[in-house]
């Protein structure tokens, strides 16, 4: 992809200054040497619970688009049972409550909202009769922001009364939970603590985003931030630890990215049975901008599975046109989560 196209990507999110009360196969996968299924115990001993490895493979042939490369499918351990991909196609509703501007999700009412997510998962589901499509609410609960605030950090974390909310909203349609974090100025491991309790909920999972991670001391929004594996592999941690305490079916963990430079060292990101991971192709543009990045940064740098964000206005400006379901699903892999804007 050329430098000057790559420029052209817009930066996804606007830096909000947001006022809140306070506290209220198998060519690809492979498991280990040793054994061809996973297997949990629980503590009362009853039956053991398995994957079916060769169901499992077929699955991520198919979301490889028969890749020929030797890129895709990603080589990694299999899944806990009752993983969430690649059985299911993520459809997710992004936003914040206190902002019309960052997202659908707190841009237009509730009912509608969750209405017109309804309508996309319904698309999707036509588009790709053989993965099932399932609502999710992406929410941003740690927020970059352009002053220091109280503890110079450079991010804003949401009441908890707006995460109770968000929850509360997902239940009538079944969708899943996102918490996503903008770090500013701290830590991917400080900002995913906090949260904890909300992630060791079954339906909550998490998202973090490399754009607003702030190393040099940067203002948020000045340049393009970025993660490395640590960070990345601070959250999986995480995640994995919650489960295992939890006894939880597998955590998808979402990654925001549109250039290279906002993921180092992807290589050494970790894969567990614990955590699936998704590299989300984010950022506004041409259909053809946009796919050029997805073959340059989430195609070129596989990590485990795939996702593609759609703005419903930014996509639409000028000449542009959103990509649709059909369109999208013969991309090389076929990206398994859908985040609208």
């Amino acid at each position: 992809m050329k430098k000057s196209a790559i420029a052209l990507l817009v930066l996804p999110l606007l830096i909000m200054t947001i006022s809140c009360e306070k506290g209220k196969a198998t060519n690809g996968v492979t498991a280990t040497e040793k054994s061809d299924t996973v297997k949990t115990v629980t503590q009362e001993k009853k039956p053991t619970l398995t994957i079916d490895t060769v169901d499992f493979n077929k699955r991520m042939i198919a979301l490889s688009n028969n890749d020929t490369t030797g890129r895709w499918p990603v080589k990694a351990p299999y899944p806990l049972p009752g993983a969430l991909l690649p059985y299911n196609r993520i459809i997710a509703y992004y936003g914040n409550l206190y902002s019309t501007r960052m997202g659908i999700l707190g841009e237009i009412p509730r009912k509608e909202m969750l209405a017109k997510l309804q309508g996309e998962v319904a698309k999707w589901q036509a588009a790709d009769s053989t993965v099932k499509a399932i609502p999710a609410l992406h929410y941003i609960a740690v927020t970059a922001q352009g002053a220091p605030g109280k503890n110079n950090m450079h991010r804003l974390r949401m009441p908890f009364k707006q995460i109770d909310t968000i929850i509360s909203w997902a239940k009538p349609i079944n969708a899943l939970v996102f918490l996503d974090i903008q770090v500013g100025h701290s830590t991917v491991k400080a900002e995913v603590a906090e949260l904890e309790k909300y992630l060791a909920m079954p339906n909550v999972h998490l998202g973090i985003d490399p754009e607003f991670s702030m190393k040099g001391g940067e203002r948020p929004g000045s340049k393009i931030g970025h993660f490395t594996a640590a960070d990345i592999n601070d959250a999986i941690d995480i995640l994995a630890d919650i489960v295992r305490k939890n006894k939880l079916t597998p955590k998808v963990l979402v990654i925001h990215r549109f250039t290279q430079g906002m993921v180092k060292n992807y290589k050494e990101i970790k894969k567990v049975p614990e955590v699936q991971i998704v590299m989300d192709m984010d950022g506004f543009g041409s259909k053809v901008l946009k796919k050029d990045t997805y073959k340059a940064y989430i195609y070129r740098e596989p990590v485990q599975f795939t996702g593609f964000k759609l703005f419903y206005k930014n996509d639409n400006k000028n000449d542009w046109k959103m990509y649709s379901p059909e369109e999208l699903v013969k991309f090389t892999p076929k990206p398994i989560y859908i985040q609208y804007q």
